[in-house]
């Protein structure tokens, strides 16, 4: 139970990507153009999400 419990805590949100992008966008003044780049502003597995257009894709959004 404890191990399925921090997996899920670990996982972000579609919500949590966008509000990264907002972020590093409003910093940079450009959108990024990879995860990596949101490292900095987000905690936890972001390997279902990639950016496209600007925006989050992947699960939940």
């Amino acid at each position: 139970m404890t191990a399925v419990t921090v997996k899920v805590a670990d996982q972000v949100s579609c919500r949590t990507v966008e509000d990264a992008i907002t972020a590093y966008a409003a910093q940079y003044g450009s959108a990024p153009t990879g995860m990596a780049q949101l490292r900095p502003y987000v905690r936890g597995d972001v390997s279902a999400y990639r950016i496209v257009g600007g925006r989050a894709a992947g699960p939940g959004c």
